[in-house]
């Protein structure tokens, strides 16, 4: 077959497809948007945080930390606008104080064609309304990014899952 790879000896497998750059280099650029979308929720930047975010992004979201099974899930924005999204953050921002902001990357993975990607972010954030009550978004999340036309985009983000302290040392630190 034209382009096949051969193996280079007897039993042997061939080695598998790296993508452009290498692994390494696209778990960077994967990190750089979650560091850059953390960033954005700390600096109230709701332009940042929608340039995020691409235009077919879903984001089913479960009711609590505990609520694994999606079945139980819910769409609170529906699939992505731009205008919409904004001016749910915009309110939130405009009626919250954020108090902290924690996040930590537990792992990235990459396809093997460079053409996709996700992060698991545990995230520990605090939000206070102007009456004094706690917002928090606490738990793990797996966010998807796809690659198109060259940029990455976060495509779709498991909402906040508790998976319990026991089982994991690396789970978020209580405030």
């Amino acid at each position: 077959r034209p382009g096949a790879r051969e193996p280079r000896g007897a039993g042997m497998v061939p080695e598998e497809p790296q993508p452009p750059g290498g692994p390494i280099a696209v778990g960077e650029e994967i990190q750089e948007i979650v560091d850059r979308e953390t960033r954005a929720w700390s600096d109230r930047d709701v332009e940042t945080l929608l340039d995020v975010f691409h235009p077919d992004m879903v984001w089913p979201w479960p009711p609590d930390a505990a609520t694994h099974d999606p079945a139980g899930w819910i769409f609170v924005l529906g699939r992505y606008d731009r205008g919409r999204w904004g001016e749910n953050w915009r309110e939130l921002f405009a009626s919250h104080e954020l108090v902290h902001n924690r996040r930590r990357t537990v792992k990235i993975e990459v396809t093997p064609e460079g053409d996709g990607a996700y992060a698991v972010v545990d995230i520990d954030t605090l939000w206070r309304s102007l009456e004094g009550d706690d917002f928090p978004w606490r738990g793990r999340a797996c966010k998807v990014y796809t690659k198109v036309d060259g940029r990455w985009w976060m495509i779709f983000q498991t909402g906040l899952l508790d998976y319990g302290s026991g089982n994991d040392e690396r789970a978020v630190p209580g405030p």
